[in-house]
Order: structure tokens, then sequence, then C-alpha cells
């Protein structure tokens, strides 16, 4: 498991966090927890004292991961508990708190991340069936042909395609497009 991975890789993370006091820690995970959603990340110079810079890269990086996972994973409780058995009972009990009231602000950032890896979105389509009688090759043919016109936007410039189709083509198109519909549904 991913999260096993982190736990061997960030041993500094798991004993820094120990280092914090009990409020700064809980402070700590929910501005990291601000960074993940698009607002600033905690500062260095706040946890000076606590950390050198080189720890301290690390242990953004590692909770901002470790968060990622979790929340992306969907892990239960009890995985999660599991994953934290190497702190103290008091720093269990804050990520914990922290992942509770912050799991669906993560998400949501998550959710931004996927959307943001695309940058085209559809913005009009226009389609128009057609019946190809016959081709220079074949006498009578009778097909069934759409043309589909799509005008997709993208880094803020709208591009024409145009796409003919038959009607095995549309049938694979239209599957691809229900099956997209279902896990974007299943990520609400």
């Amino acid at each position: 498991m991913y999260v096993d991975t982190l736990r061997i890789r960030s041993n500094l993370t798991y004993e820094d966090l120990e280092k914090t006091a009990s409020f700064w820690a809980t402070q700590l995970l929910h501005k990291i927890i601000d960074g993940i959603c698009g607002r600033a990340y905690p500062l260095y110079q706040n946890y000076h004292s606590v950390w050198d810079s080189t720890e301290w890269i690390h242990v953004l990086e590692d909770i901002t991961t470790f968060f990622k996972v979790i929340v992306g994973k969907n892990l239960s409780d009890e995985e999660i508990s599991q994953q934290l058995n190497q702190l103290n009972s008091f720093h269990q009990e804050a990520i914990m708190k922290c992942l509770k009231s912050r799991k669906d602000d993560i998400r949501q950032a998550l959710l931004g991340e996927i959307v943001d890896i695309s940058s085209a979105q559809l913005q009009n389509f226009d389609w128009q069936l057609k019946l190809a009688l016959s081709s220079d090759k074949i006498a009578t043919l009778q097909m069934p042909l759409l043309n589909l016109h799509l005008d997709v936007k993208e880094n803020g410039e709208v591009k024409p395609y145009s796409v003919e189709m038959s009607k095995e083509e549309l049938q694979n198109l239209i599957n691809s497009l229900e099956a997209a519909n279902k896990v974007v549904l299943q990520l609400k």
C-alpha cells in the first residue's frame, strides 16, 4: 500500500510531528489542509524553531501526501489509525479530528486537481445524420453516417472539430461517455 511506503520513507515526519506541541500540531495540520485547498501553506518562519529547512520541506510534502492519499483512497477510520500507530495518542487524535472536519475540503481540492488536468471544455455541438446511398466501390450502400461538430474551448481559444461516424462508432462513443459519466457521479 502507498501509505506504508509513505510511513517507511517519512519516519522523519512522524518523529518531527512528535516535536510539535499539541496546539501547534492541530494548527499546523489545518494550515497544511488550507494549502491543499488552494490557500496559503504554513510558513517555515513560523516553525523554524522546531525544524530545519530540509526537515520542514519533508514535513510539508509528507503530511500533504498523507492527507491526499487517505482522502483519495477513501480509507476507513480503522485503516487510518493503523497508518498512525507510530504517533502518540494526542497526535493520532489531532489528525483524525482534522480529517473528519476537513475531509470534504480535501476531496473537493483533489477533484479540482483532476478537472484542471484537462483544460479543454465543450462549448457547443451540432450533429447531422446522413444516409450514404452509394460509394465509388459499392453501387448501393445505404449506411447511416453521423456528422458531429464540436466547438471545444482550450486555453481560452475555441477550436472546431468535426467527426464522421458510422453506427458502430457512434455506439462506442456513447458507451465511453456513459462510462465516464458513471465515474464522475461516483466522485460526487
